[in-house]
């Protein structure tokens, strides 16, 4: 294969034989650029190195492209850490260029952390995973709409199928409402909305009620319990729990829009998304769950419960691919432990390829950049097989549009019932044809005047579930600081709909969901 800076040459200054006309140079520049952009970048060494460089350039083009502030990667193999750089700034304003040992937002990178920490009590007998998390909660505990709460166990919310509903909320410097207890959270927003083990629905606010556990067990604060026995004890000196902003200078600046810095800020799910780590860290954080065992780490887990944690799924679910803490599957041939992370002026990944020892982290302290195209290209250099594979590769597709208005013929007609929240419950109704229209109606209330809600899109229904999306309000004094939309995710039980509607805000503040039941008429 021709190497890149070959490519270069031929570009800049073409053969005279050739006789490259301009217009027809930039049609070849456009056409390698789509390419480049587009497929995963693979030089490899015969000598059983690597090249990394293509990567480089790559990540250099994405930056420029998409006008990213920073980004930083690790690569690791068996013992040794291969690779490690960063590009751009952690600090645009004050000129403070990134490093390996930046440290970033880990945003849902938190969740396997976390569940490590959790993992770390239950080896010492502390925690059972089969126990109900109601056991190791205070007085506030989580409540069943549906199913028995009882079955909602600690090994469930790890796995996010206890039947927690859709969950985020943000809370920003300089904002007037602050951060509520963990325990009235869990009294606001602690409902089970499906029966434990019914289906797959990623919570955030699983994994802060994981943070509870932890420090209810521990009698330490979450981040002190992390420091301590998680991060020091694996040498992970740049990786902390930030529940206020960090110090001057000490972690990226996180850009929204990848343009001005966002403010700090906290979440009601720190065991889900308020770790901030390096790429360096980071990625030895990967090395201690391929079970490499380094000389400057204690062994906060035994070999047996890391398999655990990439291996462990809910009876009910056996085919779901999240297991403790972990998203786990194949990616271009290869089995794939990994996790990723997005919010507000984020981007995150680290992956684990455990049949050959490899850990990749890319973290970036930007927004929409696609990080699959930077670790697709990483894990192409060290596997031949992997780019070849990666063409291959395809999606499941869903079934067509006019299956899906023909399936939402079982949905058709009037519903009425109630969404109920912490304040009181709310008379609706909704309306659904065939054809897609539909009306989502709140009935006069004390909390509630009579309110026709409009679609933003039609209904779906797919699999037993509808998904819809409202232009209007849950009324409500928690989500009144911001304009938001009501997201409707309801199952089907013959003459039933259940499930929970959440008022989601357009800018990213808060997804706050409650329960809804409603009855055919």
């Amino acid at each position: 294969m021709m190497e890149f800076s070959s490519v270069r040459t031929l570009l800049n200054d073409p053969p005279n034989r050739f006789n490259i006309s301009r217009k027809s140079k930039s049609l070849v520049i456009t056409v390698f650029l789509f390419w480049f952009i587009s497929m995963p970048v693979f030089i490899y060494s015969e000598r059983n190195s690597y090249d990394f460089e293509g990567v480089r350039l790559r990540i250099r083009f994405l930056m420029k492209r998409m006008k990213t502030p920073s980004i930083s990667v690790a690569v690791a193999k068996d013992t040794r850490i291969l690779w490690e750089e960063s590009f751009g700034w952690a600090d645009r304003e004050k000129e403070i260029k990134a490093t390996p040992h930046t440290m970033y937002s880990l945003a849902s990178v938190s969740k396997p952390i976390t569940a490590t920490g959790l993992m770390v009590l239950a080896e010492r007998g502390l925690v059972d995973l089969n126990q109900p998390v109601n056991a190791y909660l205070g007085t506030a505990k989580l409540r069943a709409f549906e199913g028995n709460v009882l079955e909602a166990t600690v090994e469930r919310i790890l796995h996010h199928t206890a039947g927690l509903p859709m969950h985020w909320h943000f809370f920003y410097d300089g904002d007037s409402y602050k951060r509520p207890s963990m325990d009235e959270t869990i009294k606001r927003f602690g409902i089970l909305v499906s029966p434990p083990g019914d289906r797959f629905e990623y919570s955030n606010l699983g994994y802060g009620i994981i943070e509870s556990v932890i420090e209810r067990i521990s009698k330490k604060t979450y981040p002190e319990f992390m420091k301590v026995e998680v991060f020091e004890a694996l040498g992970l000196s740049r990786t902390a729990v930030f529940t206020k902003a960090p110090e001057e200078n000490s972690a990226a600046q996180r850009y929204v829009e990848n343009k001005a810095a966002a403010p700090f800020y906290d979440f009601d799910h720190r065991g889900a998304s308020a770790v901030y780590s390096s790429a360096h860290d980071l990625v030895r954080f990967g090395m201690f769950h391929l079970k490499n065992h380094l000389p400057d780490q204690k062994q906060i887990l035994c070999d047996s419960t890391i398999d655990k944690m990439q291996r462990s799924v809910d009876p009910k679910l056996p085919d779901s691919q999240y297991k403790l803490g972990w998203d786990v599957g194949e990616r271009n041939g290869y089995k794939v432990v990994s996790h990723g992370g997005g919010m507000t002026g984020t981007r995150t990944s680290l992956l684990l390829v455990p049949s050959e020892n490899i850990a990749v982290v890319v973290l970036c302290n930007g927004e929409y950049m696609d990080l699959s195209r930077i670790y697709d290209s990483i894990l192409a250099v060290m596997l031949p097989s992997y780019r070849k594979n990666h063409n291959t590769r395809q999606e499941i597709k869903s079934s067509g549009e006019s299956n899906k208005l023909h399936s939402l013929s079982q949905c058709e007609g009037e519903w009425a019932g109630k969404i109920v929240t912490y304040k009181g419950s709310l008379p609706v109704q909704l309306y659904i044809h065939k054809n897609g229209n539909s009306r989502l109606i709140f009935s006069g209330t004390s909390l509630s005047e009579n309110k026709i809600c409009e679609p933003i899109k039609p209904p779906r229904y797919e699999n037993g579930f509808i998904t819809a999306d409202f232009d209007g309000e849950i009324p409500i004094e928690e989500t009144s600081r911001c304009r938001h939309k009501i997201f409707l995710r309801l199952k089907l039980h013959e003459n039933r709909l259940s499930g929970f509607a959440a008022a989601v805000s357009y800018r990213e503040f808060f997804c706050l969901p409650f329960y809804i039941e409603l009855v055919k008429k």
